[in-house]
């Protein structure tokens, strides 16, 4: 999952408001809005984003495994239980 906390703490850095991006540098209310609930935005924001902020990526996003994720990847790696002498 991606998630976009480095983006607010960046923001914060830069004294950047999020009216700021919505007024001064037309970033739409639904892209925020997205990006404060971590769902899909486009390569395209990311860009913006960085361009407007003079950051790299990695001051706006980073990536965490789900908890679902982190739980296939225990189930692949567990061994199949071992048959007992009354099986």
């Amino acid at each position: 999952m991606i998630i976009y906390d480095r983006l607010w703490e960046t923001m914060k850095k830069k004294n950047v408001s999020q009216y700021h991006l919505i007024k001064y540098y037309k970033v739409s209310a639904g892209q925020i809005g997205r990006l404060k609930k971590n769902n899909f935005v486009s390569t395209h924001t990311i860009d913006m984003l960085c361009r407007i902020l003079d950051c790299s990526v990695e001051e706006i996003m980073e990536y965490k495994a789900d908890i679902c994720e982190k739980t296939d990847e225990v189930a692949q790696n567990e061994k199949p239980d071992e048959p007992t002498k009354d099986e």
